[in-house]
């Protein structure tokens, strides 16, 4: 058995004596912890501009909108290492980035600070693993629609510039794509399924790549968006349906505890409908849900609408049990594109 001596028992008992007081003034909320902003980003093909939302209080959602020099652009993303937003332009076939965005007013006219070269066809989605920027392109590859194919463009950032390291072409039609560590998540456009690439990075040459693993989401007409939760492995992806109904035949998929469902299918196999929430119905005015994020903390979940009344930013946040619910936020914007969630 130790003893100590005299002198460390007195040092031990100034310790616990600062402990407790520090514990106290804690209680008493003397440094109340800083409150987190939430933002939500959102791009269109209507006008090319990047509308950011604050929706730190659902009930008194503000907008800032910054005109940019695209007139069509796509997926979206937020870098906070250079306080930046990045969209992908459908107009200037490119990824294109604006710094200090925090720091930028309302309505003021923004150029590019990060460029990159004007490779693609038909951006659509971004998705993002350290420097490398991933940009799928639903173009039709060899001109021929009855064998569906794809591209994903694989970029690196560096300082103010995009360079195109390689190119992927897939079998499959794309939309939505998204990052669980190393494993790029792809929808399989005009259809119901979920594609997936393991280590997807490492492919770091141009080539025709097939999925490591094709699922069907049952319930699902055709997929656009998705976007993973790793806090929570929660997966949501999005049903618009008939491309021909931009109105209200669209619908969300909510899918818990994702990684050890999806593994449990087998290639070519079926995610039962048992297994998933889905949001639909006239009330939600959900027709052509293009693309959507997800707050795990809240339990919201954002849309960007680009069909209904011409298109809408809504959110869900009373999603627990599915159905035909109405959304807790309903804001107008014309054909939007892509919805990207971030926190500070």
């Amino acid at each position: 058995m130790k003893r100590f001596n005299s002198l460390k028992l007195v040092v031990l008992i100034t310790a616990l004596s600062t402990f407790v007081f520090s514990c106290s003034d804690d209680d008493d909320n003397s440094n109340p912890p800083m409150e987190t902003s939430v933002y939500l980003l959102a791009s269109n093909n209507s006008d090319g501009n990047i509308n950011i939302y604050d929706v730190t209080d659902g009930s008194n959602v503000t907008t800032k909108t910054l005109i940019t020099t695209s007139v069509a652009a796509d997926g979206i993303y937020y870098d906070q290492s250079d306080d930046a937003v990045i969209q992908a332009s459908r107009s200037n076939l490119g990824l294109e980035g604006v710094t200090n965005i925090s720091t930028i007013t309302s309505g003021t006219s923004v150029g590019i600070d990060i460029m990159g070269t004007q490779d693609m066809s038909s951006p659509r989605e971004v998705a993002v693993n350290g420097n490398f920027y991933v940009v799928a392109d639903n173009a039709d590859v060899d001109g021929d629609t009855n064998t569906p194919d794809g591209r994903l463009y694989i970029y690196s950032k560096n300082g103010s510039s995009f360079t195109l390291r390689n190119v992927i072409t897939t079998d499959f039609k794309l939309w939505g794509i998204t990052f669980y560590n190393n494993d790029l998540y792809a929808v399989v456009d005009a259809t119901g399924e979920l594609a997936v690439f393991t280590n997807f990075l490492s492919n770091t040459t141009d080539a025709m790549l097939s999925a490591s693993k094709r699922v069907v989401i049952e319930g699902i007409v055709r997929t656009h968006g998705l976007t993973y939760d790793a806090a929570t492995d929660t997966m949501v992806m999005t049903d618009i349906a008939s491309a021909m109904n931009g109105q209200d035949d669209g619908g969300f998929h909510i899918i818990e505890n994702f990684t050890s469902k999806f593994n449990g299918v087998s290639n070519g196999g079926t995610l039962a409908m048992s297994q998933q929430i889905r949001v639909a119905g006239s009330a939600t005015m959900l027709g052509n849900p293009v693309d959507v994020a997800y707050d795990s903390e809240t339990e919201t979940v954002y849309i960007a609408e680009a069909g209904n009344n011409g298109g809408r930013i809504l959110a869900f946040n009373n999603i627990g049990t599915g159905g035909n619910i109405a959304p807790v936020l309903n804001n107008s914007l014309a054909a939007a594109s892509s919805v990207y969630l971030y926190k500070n």
